[in-house]
């Protein structure tokens, strides 16, 4: 009988399905559901950095009314040297709580300043660990890759060093060398790289002329890009892999654990599919490993990662050349379509 359970920054999870963060974590009631429908844990939804600015901005505001006023009038804010979204931190805690599966906390961050004192609030409500989102969009063109990275890296080393919980880093794949920088995460302490961000995309309506946000939910092959970089990651960094982006079916779990992920976070699917999502994805995970007389996770985990596949052009260069060479077989035109 196959044994699903894997390990997750030292916890044991039943099993490598993980709810990624999201609108779908953040009451305990659905967080219940999550667990009965078979989860192996949860990422509650992300704490911006922009909120906790804004969060600031309004208290200063509220605070310069009273600047005339006595001294001791502060006392009409008895929390404002801790201030912040007091919110999110009672309603993690309360999903920490509700369920007997580990719960990973959230944060967008973009500066190491805000994000300590954070953290370590976020610490105290139980979470199992932190994951790192670190999602930076350019908006201009004077910054280098450089310094966008050694940033990003500080935020890391920084709430490394003051909490001790684990933590793992999301990443978008939009790096100069993404490999390179999973790299300096994993030096830099990482207990964990969550393989890739979904990163939400503008739309221009051309009738109206105005910017739309449409839903950003992921397709299966989505799933392509964690392969690759999975397959490439592993074996050569001590912190564990996770996918994430496309992984919908019990199949996509399969195949990015075969490249050489730990574990995977799904969103999309079940905001598709519902909670049966989670059920079909373990039940086909546990019939796959039966048939092909799995015992457990870690006897195919990295199956077919670079360091252990005998093709030695796997999730490289020579597999996109091999593709045009035989374009004509691969993609057959249709004059009829």
């Amino acid at each position: 009988m196959a044994k699903l359970t894997t390990n997750y920054m030292g916890l044991e999870l039943k099993n490598p399905i993980i709810i990624g963060a999201s609108n779908l974590t953040t009451k305990a009631e659905n967080a219940k559901k999550l667990e009965e429908a078979g989860a192996g844990a949860l990422v509650y939804k992300s704490l911006f950095e922009e909120e906790l600015e804004l969060d600031a901005l309004k208290l200063s505001q509220e605070l310069d009314e009273y600047n005339e006023r006595h001294a001791e009038m502060i006392n009409l804010f008895p929390s404002v040297e801790h201030a912040g979204p007091d919110e999110y931190i009672s309603d993690l805690e309360e999903v920490v709580k509700a369920v007997n599966i580990p719960v990973f906390a959230s944060i967008n961050a973009i500066k190491k300043t805000i994000w300590v004192e954070y953290g370590k609030k976020i610490a105290e409500t139980g979470v199992a660990g932190i994951e790192l989102n670190l999602y930076h969009v350019p908006t201009d063109m004077e910054s280098t890759a450089t310094e966008v990275e050694d940033q990003q890296i500080e935020i890391v080393k920084a709430l490394k060093s003051n909490l001790n919980i684990p933590i793992a880093v999301k990443i978008s794949p939009y790096y100069s060398n993404v490999l390179n920088f999973i790299q300096k995460l994993d030096e830099a302490g990482a207990d964990a790289i969550v393989m890739f961000n979904r990163l939400f995309q503008p739309e221009i309506n051309i009738e109206t002329e105005t910017n739309e946000y449409p839903d950003n939910l992921s397709n299966s092959d989505d799933k392509k890009l964690a392969i690759r970089f999975a397959a490439l990651s592993y074996g050569n960094i001590k912190a564990q892999i996770i996918a994430t982006n496309g992984i919908h079916y019990g199949t996509d779990a399969i195949k990015v654990i075969l490249a050489g992920a730990d574990a995977v976070q799904i969103v999309s699917t079940v905001y598709n599919s519902g909670f049966a999502a989670i059920k079909n994805m373990v039940k086909d995970l546990e019939s796959w490993m039966n048939r092909k007389e799995y015992n457990t996770i870690d006897e195919f985990k990295g199956k077919l990662s670079r360091k252990k596949s005998k093709d030695p052009y796997a999730y490289r260069r020579a597999q996109y050349i091999d593709i045009l060479l035989n374009s004509e077989e691969i993609f057959k035109f249709n004059p009829q379509r």
